[in-house]
Formats: C-alpha cells, structure tokens, sequence
C-alpha cells in the first residue's frame, strides 16, 4: 500500500516537474525567436519586450504546463482541487505581472519616439511623457486592485464575506474619505496636472525660492531636483494651491541679464559693441536678442542692464556668467576711472582738521 502511494507521489511530481520543464524550454524558444527576429524599423520593440517580459514568462509560462496536466495526475479529487486554486492564483500573479511589464514596454516605445535629450526645446515631448507616467501609475495601481480582488474572490469565505461588506460600503466610504482626504486631493491634483498640465517632466521651476528641474511625478507628490543635486519633495496640491514660477511653460527659450554697476563717467558706447562682440563670439547666445541700456540712475552709480537670449535656463545661466566676467574685464582695462567710487568735495585751501583722539 505505501509503495503505490509513494509511487503515485513520485509519478504525480514528475508529471509536474516534466510540465516546468516543458513550460521553461518553451518560454526560451519565445524569446529566442524575439531576440533572432529583429526588425530594422523598430528593433526597440522587441528589446524592450524580451528585457521586460521575460520574468514573467518564466513564471506564467511553466503555470500554464502545469495547469494542463492537473486532470492527469495520480492523485485525490481534493489534493488536485487544492493544486489547481493554487496554480490560478499564480496564473493571476503572473497574468497581473505581465499587464504591468506591458506598460513598461508602452513607456520605453513612447520615450523613444519622443525622446526628451536630444531636443532644447522639448515641450511637446515632455507633456507626453508627463501624462503617460501618471496614467501608467493609476494603471498599475488597478491592475494590482484588480489582482489582488480576484485572488481573494478565489475563496469561498472571501466571497461570502463580499455581500457583508456592500451593505457597510457606503459608511465605509464616507470614513475612509474624511481620513485619507489629504491623499485623494493629491490624486485628484496629479489627475489634473497630468492633462492641464501647470508642470511636467524636465520643467525648470522656481519653487520656495529654489531653481530646480521637474525630476519625478509620482501619484502624491513631486520630486524637484535642485541646481546642487539637493531633492525638494512637494505633495501634488501644492503646485494646485499656491503660486510658482516655471521657466519652461510655453518655450525652453528664456532672456538672461546682466547688471553692471559704474561710475557716471563709463562711455555707453564703447561698452555697447564689446556687449556685441562679446555675444557673437560665444555659441551659448542663440542670437536672437541682444540689448544693453541704462536702465537706472542712482546717487553714485549709473545701472546697466545687458539683455541676452538663450535657448534654455541653463545655458543662460552660463551665458550670463561669461558676459558679467567680459564686460567687467573689459571696464577694468580699459576705462578703470569708470568703476564705481565715492567722491569728497572739498572747499578751500586747507584740508578741515582731523577728528582728535580721545
């Protein structure tokens, strides 16, 4: 008697590691073919599908085998009922795994085709982009919901626990909105910054008096890289609620400026053409606009602004910095008296008398 329950045993496993092993050579036959059939057109499809598909596979694959040969197994009723809840909650494991990389795969054939990098002024891609990160996030959140319904649904206590739990839904409802109202805001301001868009991936931001650059939107908040790689961390309500600067809304192209302080002796002109010298031997100014005026008077110094075009905040910043050190070493050799000083008007021929010590 325990000889044919131990054979039984032995044959049952054996029918089942034949069916993982069957289920194993198949997925890598699948993705052999993928790797050999690479189209010249769009080969990052099929890079992206083997590279995010393939650990799934390897899981749902080797499932299905054995899910086949359930009926053939040497075993009781009970024991091959037991195996097959088991293996349709790992197919529903494998199956959800599988929805998710897909939207990997969405994401990589996207940012490949509207690729951010290569382009200064790159607004349309990134509104793109922005709105597929946050719809891919709520995809995911509800294909795990989903998953996670179905593999409790699975069991009988579960299901009958469901009906309870509809009548309670409302009450439920109206509590858990009143605790999380914090976290539903910022989903409902990441769904409407993800389509009316105030920010999106990339943006150049002036938030609480930092300069940063959108690095990451997530469902509850915002992740702003600072110029000194500092991360600033914003709930999503934020850029709904208050007032920010962003440098990137319409154009990556942004005027730079210059002021220069000097005595009221300094000659315009002279510093006029070395402004325009100055910018069309650099490629940082797109040569677009160029501008230097007086635009101030004050008690002991005349204020110059120098007005230059860049194609993106960065290069401007870069840009401004050239123009300062050029036209200040400019001032310096070549009209020294011109730099800012104090004057003292004396009247007669003595000098009045020093203050005594006491």
């Amino acid at each position: 008697m325990w000889y044919e329950q131990f054979q039984n045993i032995f044959t049952g496993l054996s029918i089942i590691a034949a069916a993982i092993v069957a289920g194993s050579i198949a997925k890598h036959l699948i993705f052999k073919a993928l790797n050999l059939y690479n189209r010249p057109d769009n080969p990052i499809l099929f890079k992206s599908l083997t590279r995010n598909l393939s650990g799934p596979f390897s899981l749902f694959l080797p499932l299905l085998f054995v899910t086949i040969v359930l009926p053939v197994l040497p075993y009781e009723q009970n024991i091959i009922e037991g195996m097959r809840r088991l293996t349709e909650i790992l197919n529903i494991v494998a199956f959800a795994w599988i929805l998710i990389k897909l939207t990997d795969v969405a994401r990589d054939m996207v940012r490949h085709k509207y690729n951010i990098e290569n382009k200064p002024d790159n607004i349309r891609e990134r509104r793109l982009i922005t709105q597929l990160q946050f719809l891919r996030k709520v995809t995911v959140v509800t294909i795990l919901f989903i998953a996670t319904s179905l593999i409790l649904l699975s069991f009988d206590p579960v299901r009958r626990l469901g009906t309870g739990l509809l009548t309670s839904a409302g009450v439920a409802g109206v509590v858990v909105g009143f605790a999380a109202q914090t976290s539903i805001a910022n989903l409902l301001a990441g769904l409407q910054i993800a389509f009316t868009q105030p920010i999106r991936m990339d943006d150049v931001l002036v938030v609480e008096g930092e300069f940063g650059r959108v690095e990451e939107i997530t469902l509850t908040y915002v992740v702003l890289r600072i110029w000194d790689n500092r991360r600033l961390i914003l709930p999503l309500n934020y850029f709904i609620q208050k007032p920010f600067q962003n440098w990137t809304r319409t154009g990556s192209d942004i005027l730079a400026t210059v002021y220069l302080y000097t005595d009221y002796t300094v000659p315009i002109e002279p510093l006029r053409k070395e402004f325009d010298r100055v910018l069309a031997s650099t490629e940082l100014w797109d040569r677009q606009v160029s501008v230097l005026q007086v635009t101030d008077s004050k008690e002991r110094t005349l204020e110059l602004r120098a007005l230059m075009s860049a194609q993106s905040s960065g290069i401007a910043w870069d840009l401004r910095c050239y123009v300062r050190e050029k036209l200040i070493d400019f001032i310096q050799r070549n009209y020294p008296n011109a730099l800012p000083k104090t004057r003292s008007e004396f009247v007669g021929d003595k000098l009045p008398p020093l203050p005594e010590l006491s």
